[in-house]
């Protein structure tokens, strides 16, 4: 399983919403478990299918945060059939926006529909830290970044540190060439 580069926001492909996979196959299936691969690298919680340039409607995730009994999940086009009005907060962080975390509030409990790596439709019922991790991926998928839950001035606060962070990378990677 190869590890994939993940796009470090702020970049435009991370704003735009994903496409529904049509069917879940072989391609599909490598896509997913390279994700997983990249996930568990980085390290992460979750991982969507945006952040490594797929515009398409695929998520990963595993809250176990146990190397040794990882607990992976796989989604094609989830969508969220019922969310709880109870809400939970969160200190959130993403991949691609590293070293970064703000609290979020999200419904505290959801329950998802999506495909599974065999095509099959699939339900799930998620709490606390798995509902929050399958709703910040899902955003994902929508061009929402968890930023985008925040005030304007915490956000821009983030997102120009990462842009200053980004010229920095490639202005020493020319230099280094």
């Amino acid at each position: 399983m190869a590890i994939l580069p993940i796009i470090i926001a702020p970049d435009p492909r991370l704003n735009q919403p994903c496409e529904p996979v049509e069917t879940v196959d072989d391609n599909v299936r490598r896509l997913m478990d390279d994700m997983l691969s990249t996930m568990y690298d980085a390290p992460g919680l979750g991982l969507a299918a945006p952040q490594v340039g797929v515009l398409k409607r695929i998520i990963v995730v595993d809250v176990s945060k146990n190397p040794d009994n990882p607990t992976p999940m796989q989604l094609v086009n989830p969508e969220i059939v019922w969310s709880s009005d109870e809400l939970f907060d969160y200190e959130e962080g993403c991949l691609s926006l590293p070293d970064h975390y703000a609290p979020v509030t999200r419904p505290a409990r959801v329950r998802v529909r999506y495909l599974d790596r065999t095509g099959t439709q699939c339900e799930i019922e998620a709490d606390r830290l798995l509902a929050v991790c399958l709703q910040h991926e899902m955003d994902h998928l929508e061009g929402v970044l968890f930023v985008d839950h925040i005030s304007k001035l915490k956000r821009n606060v983030i997102l120009r540190k990462l842009q200053k962070t980004k010229k920095q990378m490639s202005a020493k990677a020319m230099a280094d060439a």
